[in-house]
């Protein structure tokens, strides 16, 4: 492994965070805030430590996957430390611990955070924090090489290392043309949904930051009540739209912008996506009804919007859900754990795999009932092979084990229960808010330090999809 050629990628990525602390700082300056200088600051040293592997390490096409995997890991937590500049230098509640959590969720745009005013931070620091949802969203590596001139075999190398497997499914493109893709939807999307918000009422900065955090399926939000703030069915009604199409495969979508729109329904994973979670605003719904809220249409609003929120890991809000009904709460710790599609930002499980984990089901079922059958599992008239059936059930069950472990560490801590597996779920998912004392209208602030960074610890590996990460640390024993 080459260390100066994992420097000079690492580096690319500073720079790009630079880029955007740098238009916080123009914001903050604009508005003779108190953030200009700490923005700044960190911005000269991302530059600095961005600049100089490219000034001595000479240009490379070519990086093992070792290598490729190194940066993709390295680029995620150098950038989550570039994070916590701002935050540390800015001072107020941000101890290191809560900067470095804060930082982390923004970037796996989980969307805890451990601000109990958000309001308080000035228009920069809010910008850079729904920048980092932006940023992550995608994906670090994502959007680098999308912008960049084709770098041959580095940027096949990279992508592999960033993106799943499964998500790639939907492309027959070239590398680079694939990436371009996913970035084309994500920035028009992005576009469309912040014109959507201005023109229901949203100002200009409150449009940007949810559109970067809708699309990003992160859910900062610049208001202490979340989308529950602006009490608009419009906003409401705009933001669902787009937390929707934001938890679809990129690749179905840019297809169905090019006019080829049957493609979308055609996926089994996108029908059971769109399909299990209008199941899960039903039944949320008739829960709700008359305990909670007396008219259908405020059953359907409220129990919509939670669904979806937490089906696409956007983790927005707009009811505080904590005193709902015990069933609702299950309904929706369900979609905190499964989420939306591969190939789009969202976190969690994936569609993709739950689709395989029920087809498996079956098969194994009509296996047991005729024992010398040969019966495939079929997804969209095509065979899966075993390899991807095993390697999906296997992230399923390390998935939940993860949740489960990091449950077990909360409540040796003194966390609650259900604030412990709800929080742990939501990190895992990069979901953002739990329930009990983690709640959709609350914060992680009551959390004990050692909790906050088993949970940071927990939404990276959540984003890195478990065993990008754990390969990362188990480099040097690779053949």
């Amino acid at each position: 492994m080459r260390p100066h050629v994992i420097f000079r990628y690492v580096g690319i990525v500073l720079l790009f965070n630079a880029l955007f602390l740098l238009i916080a700082a123009a914001i903050a300056g604009f508005n003779h805030a108190s953030d200009f200088f700490p923005l700044l600051y960190s911005a000269i040293v991302a530059v600095l430590f961005g600049v100089f592997p490219l000034l001595f390490v000479p240009s490379t096409t070519y990086i093992s996957n070792d290598e490729g995997l190194v940066i993709v890991v390295s680029s995620w937590l150098l950038s989550c430390l570039i994070g916590v500049l701002p935050y540390i230098l800015y001072g107020s509640e941000l101890t290191f611990t809560n900067a470095w959590f804060e930082s982390v969720s923004g970037f796996t745009t989980t969307g805890s955070s451990i601000l109990t005013d958000v309001e308080a931070l000035p228009l920069g620091l809010l910008f850079w924090r729904s920048a980092t949802h932006w940023i992550g969203g995608i994906g670090i590596i994502v959007f680098v090489l999308a912008v960049l001139p084709s770098i041959g075999q580095a940027a096949m190398v990279l992508s592999r290392s960033e993106i799943s497997p499964l998500a790639m499914d939907n492309f027959q493109h070239r590398t680079q043309k694939t990436l371009q893709i996913l970035l084309v939807v994500y920035v028009g999307l992005t576009f469309l949904e912040t014109i959507s918000l201005r023109i229901c009422g949203m100002d200009v900065l409150d449009a940007a930051t949810h559109s970067m955090a809708t699309i990003a399926t992160g859910g900062f939000s610049t208001k202490n009540l979340s989308i529950a703030h602006f009490d608009s069915v419009a906003i409401e009604v705009v933001v669902i739209l787009f937390m929707i199409l934001s938890g679809v495969h990129f690749g179905l979508l840019f297809l169905a912008a090019t006019g080829n729109i049957r493609k979308i329904w055609q996926s089994a994973s996108v029908r059971y996506y769109i399909g299990s979670m209008a199941v899960g605003t039903l039944l949320v719904m008739l829960s709700i009804h008359e305990e909670i809220y007396i008219k259908w249409l405020d059953a359907l609003r409220y129990a919509a919007f939670q669904i979806i929120s937490l089906g696409t890991s956007t983790g927005f809000a707009t009811s505080d859900t904590p005193v709902w009904p015990a069933f609702a709460i299950l309904i929706m710790i369900f979609f905190t754990l499964q989420c939306a599609c591969t190939g789009s930002t969202s976190g969690g499980i994936k569609a993709e795999r739950m689709v395989i984990f029920w087809k498996s089901i079956r098969v194994r079922i009509a296996k047991l009932k005729h024992p010398k059958a040969i019966i495939p599992l079929k997804i969209e008239g095509a065979v899966v092979n075993d390899d991807v059936v095993t390697t999906s059930l296997l992230f399923i069950v390390a998935y939940i084990g993860i949740v489960f472990l990091a449950t077990g560490f909360l409540t040796a801590f003194g966390v609650d229960l259900l604030s412990a597996f709800s929080g742990s779920a939501a990190a895992m998912g990069n979901v953002g808010p739990g329930f009990g004392m983690v709640s959709s209208l609350g914060n992680y602030s009551q959390l004990p330090v050692a909790g906050k960074w088993v949970l940071t610890v927990v939404m990276l590996l959540g984003r890195l999809e478990i065993f990008g990460i754990f390969l990362f640390f188990m480099v040097k024993t690779w053949k």
